[in-house]
């Protein structure tokens, strides 16, 4: 899978404004920009299996630092729910704004061929005919999004990257962009910075051929995200190390515990210190830098938004099942029922409750069912299975009843559905 060493540092920070300036350090950093989230204009943020669009930005910027091994790119914040930042392909470099996205392997971006795609016309298309370091290979493509897909075929230029330049690197000129979203889209394309094993075609992704152009000193991509809501820079991404002034204290490292994704085992899942349970039979997760928020268990999410003190919508059907059945699945779990059964005891559901919800991945936003009913059984049952979540976890801190039902009609509220 090439080499699993290379370390991927998250750094969640607030801290003082990073002045940019030009870069000697010899780190490619890319600067991230904040800006104020608008709830009203979430729904415009969608892109690839996340569903969030993003905001083309200015160009990238370098900055200085004391090490001269690192090369930093400025990104830039949409929405709080993406960071982007600008590379350059060809000789001379064409200008593209790309999403810097862990969660995909491929370098994507619209061609100059791209005829038929209303997409492509929005964007800037690489052209490379006024390229002199282009080498053509033609051979055809699809990168599958749940949004859409991506048609295309491959090609091989060099890459500018802050201050690195990556030769003959293989990417997609994007002939076709399959979904409407893309249409609506600021941004050009997507930078994969995951692992070759998902890469459509088994193309080295750009940071693979960083390490064996000798371009990085260390194995080691890092992002910074700027917690600072009133600070015009967002944050960047550093290749070949990361950046001292931007974290205090030590990192800790984990393995990638899949190939493909960078994917890590969870020992546990706490709020407020407090283990949900969820993680009983085990959880991995994926370091993701292009999903938009926290992906997971229905019920962990939703505790989550309690937590913080997230807003969402009322779930008419969460409200119905726990005002009919909340007493009875109360009692159910005391006299010694197995919970993955209790749902379809109740009569809630049919498949004999073996969904085990606690135990899958799934998205807040459920999928459409072709027919009514069905959409309204369903959503019945995940309800049910919900609130026994919920209920699960607070029997396990020794709850009185009363207190159980009163905390899950008030999470209830919080519960965010599409």
């Amino acid at each position: 899978m090439g080499d699993k060493n290379f370390l991927l540092v998250m750094c969640l920070l607030a801290s003082t404004l990073y002045v940019a300036i030009a870069s000697s350090d010899g780190l490619v950093r890319v600067g991230l920009k904040k800006q104020r989230f608008d709830i009203n204009s979430i729904n415009a943020a969608r892109i690839k299996g996340k569903d969030s669009m993003y905001a083309k930005g200015e160009g990238s910027t370098t900055h200085d630092s004391d090490d001269s091994t690192l090369n930093t790119v400025s990104l830039k914040n949409y929405l709080d729910v993406q960071y982007f930042g600008e590379i350059g392909i060809g000789s001379p470099p064409q200008k593209f704004t790309v999403i810097f996205d862990t969660g995909s392997s491929n370098l994507w971006i619209p061609s100059s061929h791209c005829y038929f795609s209303v997409a492509c016309f929005f964007h800037s298309r690489y052209n490379s005919s006024k390229s002199s370091t282009y080498t053509e290979i033609g051979k055809p493509c699809k990168i599958h999004y749940s949004s859409g897909t991506i048609l295309g075929f491959f090609s091989e230029d060099n890459i500018r990257v802050g201050d690195l330049v990556v030769k003959n690197q293989v990417f997609t000129e994007a002939i076709r962009e399959g979904s409407a979203i893309l249409s609506l889209a600021s941004f050009d394309g997507i930078l994969g910075l995951g692992f070759q094993d998902m890469s459509v075609g088994n193309v080295a992704p750009l940071w693979y051929s960083m390490m064996q152009q000798s371009l990085v000193v260390q194995k080691v991509f890092s992002f910074w995200f700027n917690k600072d809501p009133s600070a015009s820079e967002g944050g960047e991404i550093v290749f070949g190390g990361v950046d001292q002034k931007h974290f205090k204290g030590k990192h800790t490292y984990v393995p990638v515990a899949q190939k493909g994704y960078w994917q890590i085992d969870l020992a546990d899942f706490l709020i407020a210190d407090h283990s949900t349970g969820f993680c009983t039979r085990n959880c991995t997760a994926i370091v993701d830098s292009g999903t938009s928020f926290i992906a997971g268990p229905t019920a962990a999410v939703t505790k989550i938004n309690h937590a913080i003190g997230a807003k969402g919508f009322v779930s008419m059907e969460c409200k119905k099942v726990a005002a009919q059945y909340g007493d009875l699945m109360w009692e159910l779990l005391l006299s010694g029922l197995q919970p993955d059964k209790l749902c379809s005891n109740i009569g809630v559901c049919f498949n004999n409750g073996t969904r085990q919800l606690s135990n899958s991945i799934e998205m807040v936003v459920e999928q459409k069912r072709e027919r009514h009913t069905e959409v309204g059984q369903d959503l019945l049952c995940t309800a049910c299975e919900l609130i026994l979540a919920w209920i699960r976890t607070e029997l396990m801190e020794n709850k009185t009843k009363g207190r159980v039902i009163e905390y899950v009609n008030k999470v209830l509220y919080l519960y965010i559905i599409t």
